[in-house]
């Protein structure tokens, strides 16, 4: 497995928030030679959960509301283009069910815990770009949320990943036949879900047994030329909240 990850992840696409617009769609990562993504109804579960991160500089990532007022992310979403450092919590904004110019909320985030031991750059261990916003109030009631896995999602297990994408900003753009390869040596999880720049942050989601949806990882990094990307295993995320 670890072999896989290393031939078809790289080069690794540069992490994070949408790049420039004028980049032609044959050259956006971790879509590959055909494009399988839709458009999806924002207003229907599990979409409407998710939500547009922006900050005041510019980037632009997708977020996942696991309670009223938090949101997950990835941690690298949080890290200000010109100055390679963590922005502030309060230049950060969260539009949940974003589309073109509306949403059906608005939060400022008041604070936001990475993962242990990111810090923006090389050297960051892989399984710590997550990040959880506190917001500044309530934005939606539970049932509009969606529950971490606690476990990882088996080799070919179903997956979705949708997110607030380079090609098409303003509308949720989701990959929605697309399944879990296996679990890198770095404990990452490998999926083959078409997803470019700004699904970053966005959740892989699995279907439950009884009904509903739940969060199997944060969208992480893209492979250059292909539907192939990695995502920090919601398990992780939940035994470090504990």
């Amino acid at each position: 497995m670890r072999w896989l990850a290393l031939v078809l992840l790289a080069p690794l696409a540069a992490q994070a928030q949408e790049a420039p617009r004028h980049l032609p769609r044959d050259v956006l990562p971790g879509i590959g030679a055909e494009d399988p993504r839709r458009a999806v109804d924002r207003r229907e579960m599990p979409w409407r959960a998710l939500a547009r991160v922006q900050h005041a500089l510019g980037g632009r990532c997708t977020g996942a509301l696991i309670a009223p007022n938090l949101v997950l992310t990835a941690a690298h979403c949080l890290v200000a283009r010109r100055t390679e450092n963590l922005v502030q919590p309060g230049s950060l904004h969260v539009l949940l069910g974003y589309e073109r110019g509306g949403q059906a909320a608005h939060a400022q985030v008041a604070s936001f815990r990475t993962g242990a031991g990111y810090h923006p750059g090389p050297g960051s261990p892989a399984g710590a770009d997550w990040a959880l916003l506190t917001l500044d109030r309530d934005i939606a009631p539970q049932d509009t949320t969606l529950p971490l896995m606690t476990s990882l999602p088996a080799a070919r297990t179903p997956l979705m990943l949708a997110g607030y994408q380079q090609d098409r900003p303003e509308v949720l753009l989701a990959d929605t036949q697309c399944r879990a390869i296996g679990v890198t040596s770095a404990g990452m999880l490998l999926h083959d879900c078409a997803g470019t720049r700004g699904v970053s942050g966005g959740p892989l989601l699995a279907a439950q047994p009884g009904g509903g949806w739940a969060v199997a990882g944060v969208a992480s990094r893209a492979a250059a030329h292909a539907a192939l990307g990695l995502a920090v295993p919601a398990a992780t995320i939940t035994a470090a909240l504990r």
